[in-house]
């Protein structure tokens, strides 16, 4: 594969929102721009979920206005509701905004009512609205949640997945978050989806969105690969997933260690952009940060190394 593949570093986001303690503005300010200078083309620096929910993001503003900023560098915001919209588009207007902004659905009517608290056509409604809102003032990401299965309903249709690209695409999205949001894919039908993803939606690029919650997130990764996705999401050390209080979804439900994806893809010699030792600096900090080991296997062992041959 020729193309450069694009990695999203979601700890400060996706990340974090699934930490008891969270670091404070300045040190979320300074790993940013640790990923920042280590290659990563985008960035999921904040959310604006009501603080009261989500505390961790409650200094969405002062950690956007602190944070430095790298020329030709995505920074993404999530905005659940119209308020957080707006709240984007205020610190827009006041120059220190995120260029590129996610607009969140679920695959599942169940999961719409128990983690956005409506029914999936209210929140295709709400969506639109944002989207006409912020469309032209940032690059539009949609967001769908449990698109390869769903801890209530089950299996999901990939065709209800094809549709909800559609509507992203005509909204103006130009990236689509493909989110298995409990680890319930396996590589066979993240193949299947993504392969039908770029036949019928040609105009929205699809992002793999992987939580390892059963060990089987970089495997999936590499099953969108070979079904030709370029874009990525992955969190230092494996963190995140959904936030605490969430009560559905088992184990570990953190995102893929972008320190071992990146190593596995530049061991196949993949073009990802991304300095090893940099990033290796950045994943140190991060530890650091939360103050414990994290779970990537990388940063315990090593990024590959070249062979010895064994003497007799």
């Amino acid at each position: 594969m020729s193309a450069r593949l694009t990695i999203c570093e979601c700890f400060a986001r996706d990340g974090l929102q699934h930490e008891d303690q969270v670091p404070d503005t300045g040190t979320k300010a300074r790993l940013i721009g640790l990923f920042a200078a280590a290659g990563f083309p985008r960035i999921e620096a904040t959310s604006y979920s009501h603080p009261g929910q989500v505390p961790a993001f409650a200094d969405a503003s002062d950690l956007l206005r602190q944070m430095p900023r790298r020329a030709g560098v995505w920074y993404k915001a999530t905005c659940p509701n119209q308020r957080a919209v707006d709240r984007a588009l205020a610190d827009q207007a006041a120059g220190h905004g995120a260029n590129e902004l996610s607009l969140l659905v679920s695959a599942t009517e169940s999961h719409t009512a128990r983690n956005l608290r409506t029914t999936r056509a209210e929140q295709w409604q709400r969506v639109e609205q944002m989207a006409a809102l912020a469309r032209g003032r940032a690059r539009l990401v949609g967001v769908i949640s449990m698109a390869l299965g769903c801890p209530f309903e089950g299996e999901v249709d990939p065709g209800r997945v094809i549709e909800d690209a559609a509507r992203f695409a005509d909204l103006g999205a130009a990236l689509l978050t493909v989110g298995d949001t409990v680890g319930s894919a396996s590589p066979a039908r993240v193949r299947h989806l993504f392969r039908r993803l770029a036949a019928e939606v040609p105009g929205i690029v699809p992002v793999a969105h992987f939580h390892d919650t059963r060990g089987a997130g970089i495997a999936n990764c590499m099953a969108a690969l070979e079904a030709d996705c370029v874009d990525f999401d992955s969190a230092m050390g494996g963190v995140g997933g959904h936030p605490r209080q969430i009560s559905y979804g088992q184990g570990e439900t953190g995102n893929v260690a972008t320190e071992d994806l990146v190593a596995l893809l530049d061991r196949e010699n993949l073009n990802h952009g991304i300095d090893l030792d940099l990033m290796m600096q950045a994943s140190a900090a991060c530890e650091a940060a939360l103050g414990r080991n994290l779970n990537s296997r990388v940063a315990r062992a090593g990024a590959f190394a070249p062979m010895q041959a064994e003497t007799v």
